[in-house]
């Protein structure tokens, strides 16, 4: 199969050795190009997964897009709502597009795209990537850990066993299909030890010191962390969502034994280094609370589930931060009135 990868940081890369590995074609893009810099037929591959693996550097997205057979898009969530809308009358009818990981609700972002000039494409939303991995240089990357499982799901709702095959496919684990693309947004734990770990170091952020995210897991930002997951759990459940808990979590992506968290974290911590942030920058917070915390503060209005301790963690990094963190572009247009049968059927053609 050939893999359209539009994204070349960290996961892009290591998407596309992985998927290479398993016999299919890829072709690498940057949406500002700098991501492919050094980068010549092949990536050098560190980690769980070694040797080389040949990819084709497209310079412009309509190659990158040529002949594709599915499409990984894995930028930062600052740049999901530009790309989708740049690659939107570029995509080929009925291939399938990969949010990976999704933010917010995009999927229904790019649905609407298609739906305005009549056209079809499943769209996936993975609730975390298929690898974890890091740049080494312009042209090796290290793939540090494969989750064991990973949950995905589609606009229309009904494509979801078909993308989870798919996936499975080019990327080798299973993937665990959810009803709809809500589960995907809820299912990112990520947010609730960002916005813990931030909270409790944010002196050592403001100063840009340099300091390790597992190693700060102490028992008061574990507790915090898992008070904050409640409530996120507690919102999944009122949607009819069974998602993992963020032990559970980890485990998957950190291959470390499921147990307590300052346990899971000290494991963490002598397994791989995990850089905390520096400098007080907005975009640092952004996949934690604008399509994170944020999201899913406006998700429990109409279900009426209290997230205090979510709201107190938003209004207190906002605070801290000196400006608003809650404004989500891949929300835009959408109308909540109906989002039930968006998220099952997408929009209209």
């Amino acid at each position: 199969m050939r893999l359209a990868v539009l994204g070349a940081g960290s996961v892009g890369p290591g998407a596309a050795a992985l998927a290479v590995s398993r016999g299919h074609e890829v072709a690498l893009w940057s949406p500002r190009g700098g991501g492919t810099h050094g980068i010549g037929s092949f990536l050098s591959v560190q980690g769980v997964l070694a040797g080389t693996a040949r990819v084709t550097v497209a310079v412009d997205v309509a190659r990158a897009l040529a002949g594709a057979e599915a499409v990984l898009v894995c930028v930062p969530p600052h740049a999901l709502g530009p790309v989708l809308r740049r690659i939107a009358p570029m995509l080929a009818e009925g291939v399938p597009v990969l949010l990976a990981p999704s933010q917010s609700l995009a999927p229904l972002l790019l649905d609407r795209l298609l739906a305005r000039q009549g056209r079809h494409a499943p769209v996936g939303a993975l609730a975390a990537p298929p690898v974890v991995a890091e740049r080494l240089a312009g042209d090796v990357v290290r793939i540090l850990a494969l989750p064991e499982l990973v949950e995905v799901a589609a606009v229309p709702a009904a494509q979801g066993q078909h993308l989870a095959a798919l996936c499975a496919g080019l990327f080798g684990m299973p993937f665990q299909p959810l009803a709809d693309v809500l589960g995907a947004a809820l299912a990112a734990h990520e947010p609730v030890l960002h916005a813990a770990l931030v909270l409790g170091n944010v002196t050592r952020i403001e100063a840009g010191e340099e300091w390790d995210q597992h190693a700060r897991m102490t028992p008061a930002i574990c507790r915090l962390a898992e008070r904050l997951d409640a409530e996120r759990l507690e919102l999944a459940a009122a949607y009819g969502h069974a998602v993992p808990s963020l032990a559970a979590g980890l485990h998957r992506q950190g291959g470390v034994p499921q147990g307590p968290l300052p346990v899971m974290a000290r494991a963490l911590a002598a397994s791989r280094p995990a850089p905390g942030l520096r400098g007080l920058d907005a975009a640092h917070l952004a996949v934690s609370v604008t399509y994170g915390l944020a999201l899913w503060l406006r998700l429990a209005v109409p279900r009426q589930v209290p997230m205090p301790l979510t709201a107190a963690a938003v209004a207190v990094l906002e605070a801290m931060w000196g400006s608003s963190l809650s404004g989500d572009d891949l929300l835009e247009g959408l109308d909540f009135a109906a989002l039930p049968r968006l998220l099952q059927e997408g929009h209209d053609r």
